[in-house]
């Protein structure tokens, strides 16, 4: 399978929960920057007393070397209650940056509970599917789907949305900073936030989003790392009709007409693409 990646249109941090997560508000866009994740049964028939998984990766450096990889969770996870899931090989290509507000290893994840579904004929329904990938991370249950979604809750409570960019391409760039997931909610002043209709304002031309439409994070993390704030300042300054920062960073994209033909120039060591 090709577990794709998504960007967030909205980011809206409402409150923080006695559970220690907070309520967000965001729509869920899938775009087609892809990993590949391949998984297959062992068939020696080697009896072993705990299933276990050879896991291979290449592309994008993963962190540990994968030893702790979300797809080796998910087999972990479904493995607990199907004993039928036996031995299996599994090897992912990484095309997807890392920790950048694009969901890679949640795709990931989502993904390999599918496949695994898929070959040790498990049927799980896709509300079973939305249940196992809610115990993995609070945005695996969009890649189930994986359709437009307005998500509200931790992220894993979705509603379809009528959200469609044909006619628009999107250039998504990835400067390789880190940004600490922990340390964006811990940063963030939820009282100083731009807050919206999300629903309502999506509905708006394109080009209107960016006077209604904001991601909270984007604040504390331009103020800590201005060179993600010049990513977002040269899409636009280049004719991107809305650009923000994905997640808790640090992507930015920007949003253009198809027709358009700008002139980006990012630093070679930046990963930049039209997704």
């Amino acid at each position: 399978m090709f577990p794709n990646a998504k960007i967030n249109i909205g980011l809206q941090i409402k409150s923080k929960r006695a559970d220690g997560f907070h309520d967000l508000e965001t729509i869920f866009y899938p775009i087609k920057l892809k990993d590949i994740l391949e998984i297959t049964r062992d068939k020696s028939n080697i009896p072993t007393e705990k299933p276990s998984v050879n896991f291979a990766a290449s592309g994008t450096s993963i962190p540990n070397d994968g030893a702790e990889n979300i797809c080796l969770k998910a087999f972990q996870l479904l493995q607990k209650d199907f004993p039928e899931i036996t031995n299996c090989q599994m090897y992912l290509h990484k095309a997807i940056p890392v920790g950048a507000g694009l969901g890679g290893g949640s795709s990931d994840a989502a993904h390999a509970l599918m496949v695994l579904n898929k070959i040790f004929n498990l049927n799980l329904s896709q509300p079973q599917l939305h249940k196992y990938a809610a115990m993995l991370g609070s945005d695996c249950p969009f890649f189930i789907d994986n359709k437009p979604s307005y998500a509200t809750g931790r992220g894993e409570l979705l509603t379809p949305s009528t959200i469609s960019l044909s006619g628009y391409k999107i250039y998504l760039v990835h400067p390789g900073i880190h940004i600490n997931t922990a340390w964006a909610f811990s940063t963030l002043k939820i009282h100083t936030t731009h807050h919206c209709d999300l629903n309502e304002a999506v509905q708006r031309p394109v080009h209107q989003w960016q006077q209604h439409i904001y991601n909270d994070f984007e604040t504390p993390v331009f103020a800590a790392h201005p060179a993600i704030k010049a990513i977002k300042d040269q899409l636009l300054n280049s004719g991107a009709l809305y650009a923000a920062m994905s997640g808790s960073g640090s992507s930015v994209y920007g949003i253009f007409d198809d027709s358009a033909n700008p002139t980006l120039n990012f630093p070679a060591h930046y990963f930049t693409n039209w997704v």
